[in-house]
């Protein structure tokens, strides 16, 4: 950045007095809350994260020095919730990613599982899961539930990515099979009730911006 874009001591300065300000706020809301979904702490947690933001880049631009905090989901922040105050229902949205790391050790696995279920038979399943990778990960995801194939995606020669739960409120459940053609077209950002993500960006951003250190993966939930 050129110093003619550089932003000025004074701007650093009343960045620096927004967070003192939206800090204030924050604790006030937090004090006078009515309840775990009480509009006017997510607001003001918002409004802390955006402060806190801007105060980072400006005194980074100005500088070249970074603050020791950093408050996860200002860029994904939600909007204020909107949905049942005594939510009758809820829904999980989980989303993971995973790269097929080893394929040898996935088909093994898959050709395994598939002849202790009796797949004996090189045609059959069993010679298709140790051949096949589509086969071997229908074998796998149809004989362990999701949360253990999490836990144990090593050994499925499977490596982790980003991964995200979403948990909604409503009113009453959907009708049987209302939704199961399209499970996450119709979600109301203002009925998430919270969010926790799980990425490796968080471990980059900290690593440019030398935040606090940690070198472990950062789950982040939204809001207050």
């Amino acid at each position: 950045m050129s110093d003619a874009a550089q932003p000025t001591a004074a701007e650093v300065r009343a960045a620096a007095e927004a967070v003192k300000a939206a800090l204030d706020r924050h604790l006030a809301a937090v004090e006078r809350r009515t309840g775990d979904d009480d509009t006017a702490v997510y607001e003001a947690f918002n409004a802390l994260a955006a402060a806190a933001e801007e105060y980072d880049e400006l005194l980074y631009d100005r500088y070249d020095e970074v603050t020791p905090f950093e408050i996860p989901g200002a860029d994904g922040a939600l909007p204020p919730y909107a949905g049942p105050d005594e939510p009758h229902a809820l829904s999980l949205l989980i989303r993971r990613d995973y790269a097929v790391a080893e394929p040898q050790r996935l088909l093994a696995q898959a050709r395994r599982v598939a002849e202790l279920d009796g797949e004996a038979d090189t045609t059959g399943t069993a010679g298709k899961a140790g051949v096949s990778p589509l086969a071997a990960l229908g074998v796998l995801f149809g004989e362990y539930e999701p949360d253990e194939i999490a836990s144990r995606h090593k050994e499925f020669g499977l490596e982790e990515g980003d991964s995200t739960l979403w948990v909604t409120a409503a009113e009453e459940l959907p009708e049987p099979g209302e939704w199961l053609n399209a499970p996450f077209e119709h979600v109301d950002p203002e009925r998430i009730v919270c969010r926790f993500d799980v990425s490796s960006v968080f471990d980059e951003h900290e690593d440019e911006h030398e935040h606090d250190g940690s070198a472990d993966r950062v789950a982040a939930g939204d809001g207050a």
